[in-house]
């Protein structure tokens, strides 16, 4: 397992469209995706322990965007076949077993993955209204290990600030995660 940090935020840069099959049988595109005031994009998978430590946060921070106008994505391009707990399988249970608000999508190409820039898992951008990117940083200070309770909500409170102002922070930590498990 290989640790990584992805770059810092290259602001206005657009959302890249996709048509994606998601775990609930139907495919979804940038554009059913997206929220009144913008999206959230997250490469995560069900495997890596940095998504392990954040999975309830991710939750209840996407469902407390909905009610900002940014609505989420999640989209898995992890190689499942040398990882199977990242099959297609295994994403219906854990978006299950979790209650994820968003589509989980399987990038089973890697073409998303690598169109996006995302390097690790997780990766998160953060789009305004007009799909510019104005965020990639962090959720919090969690790593392998789920950091304290009251920690700040870096990821909620720039995607608020997009929200509102259609700008991201100035200052962004970055995400830090496994790999992407890129095929051969």
């Amino acid at each position: 397992m290989v640790s990584l940090q992805p770059p810092v935020c290259d602001f206005g840069l657009p959302a890249i469209d996709f048509d994606l099959p998601g775990i609930d049988g139907r495919n979804w595109s940038l554009e059913q995706c997206r929220g009144e005031r913008g999206l959230l994009v997250m490469f995560i998978c069900n495997h890596c322990p940095y998504v392990k430590s954040i999975r309830e946060r991710i939750v209840r921070d996407t469902r407390e965007l909905l009610e900002h106008g940014i609505k989420s994505v999640a989209i898995m391009s992890n190689d499942p076949s040398d990882y199977p707990e990242d099959s297609f399988d295994n994403m219906k249970k854990i978006a299950a077993e979790f209650n994820f608000p968003f589509p989980y999508l399987i990038d089973e190409s890697q073409a998303i993955a690598k169109a996006y820039g995302a390097v690790c898992t997780p990766d998160f951008f953060g789009y305004n209204a007009d799909l510019q990117l104005q965020y990639r940083g962090r959720l919090d200070e969690s790593r392998k290990e789920t950091a304290p309770e009251g920690v700040r909500r870096d990821l909620f409170e720039a995607m608020k600030q997009v929200a509102a102002s259609g700008q991201g922070p100035v200052e962004q930590i970055p995400s830090m995660g496994c790999s992407i498990k890129w095929k051969d």
